[in-house]
């Protein structure tokens, strides 16, 4: 039994050691992408596949406004900052312009009418070094709220935009415009409506999956080749092939809420006598 044990256990070792190997092997192909952002993402929206002509004339007629045609299959970051749906979609870009839905989750984007809240810009941002993505330090503001969501949650950073103030006069000013996690005690439960100042609010594991599988990294990773180090990037990374740099806006204005992008149950606020 000794002998029959010595050569099993070496066996099962590589066996084990294999299937380790392979669960910690990076997508290859966005149908694997997609099985780890259902693994992965905690808060997913089940689109259904009908809409996705709606949103991939939407996304090409963004990038045809923006005078940018992708030449290579990559993977793009799609908002629809309408009221009524309040979500971010992972895309995979074919060459011939098909595209294919990785996930989906609730976002919060722009609330406009309080003091130094923007309505969230529509169009096509690129994503790279030259505006410096950085992490939360997890620190609370006067509110009690952590902005940025939990310490070391990635802030993408998709630098200066114009955009029309969303309170007085809606003279257009530059708002910094990013996608970054938020309090996951208070406001993470409010994604699904507008809610930020501006910038698009994500999920918590929305955001490390972004971070961890370089979605958007494109060309960081073109930097980090190029002999660059930049300490945004954890070394624990696995890029997939076919990284994008693009986040696109767009508003799919609607009349009603689909059912696929239900409204969050959000806490009744307390109204205060007259004084």
């Amino acid at each position: 039994m000794e002998l029959i044990a010595s050569f099993v256990r070496p066996v099962l070792a590589a066996l084990a050691l294999g299937a380790a190997a392979a669960a910690a092997a990076p997508p290859v192909e966005p149908p694997e992408l997609a099985a780890a952002y259902r693994q992965l993402v905690d808060r997913r929206l089940e689109v259904p596949p009908d809409e996705m002509p709606r949103y991939a004339q939407l996304v090409d007629e963004a990038f045809g406004r923006a005078s940018i045609r992708p030449e290579t299959p990559q993977y793009v970051l799609v908002v629809d900052r309408d009221p009524q749906v309040q979500a971010v979609l992972v895309l995979w870009r074919a060459a011939q312009g098909r595209y294919e839905l990785v996930g989906a989750s609730p976002v919060s984007t722009g609330a406009p009418g309080p003091f130094d809240y923007f309505e969230t810009p529509l169009g096509v941002f690129e994503h790279g070094p030259w505006n410096p993505d950085f992490r939360a330090e997890g620190t609370v503001n006067e509110n009690g709220i952590r902005g940025y969501g939990a310490k070391g949650m990635r802030v993408f950073d998709f630098g200066w935009q114009r955009v029309p103030k969303g309170w007085g006069d809606r003279a257009v000013i530059d708002m910094r415009l990013q996608v970054h996690a938020t309090d996951p005690d208070v406001l993470e439960s409010r994604l699904g409506s507008p809610q930020s100042k501006g910038c698009v609010r994500i999920p918590a594991t929305l955001n490390r999956f972004l971070d961890h599988h370089g979605v958007l990294d494109a060309e960081y990773e073109r930097a980090v080749a190029q002999g660059r180090e930049l300490w945004v990037l954890q070394a624990t990374r696995q890029p997939v092939p076919g990284a994008g740099r693009y986040l696109v806006v767009v508003d799919s204005e609607r009349s009603d809420r689909p059912a696929w992008s239900p409204a969050p149950r959000l806490p009744h606020r307390r109204v205060e006598p007259a004084r």
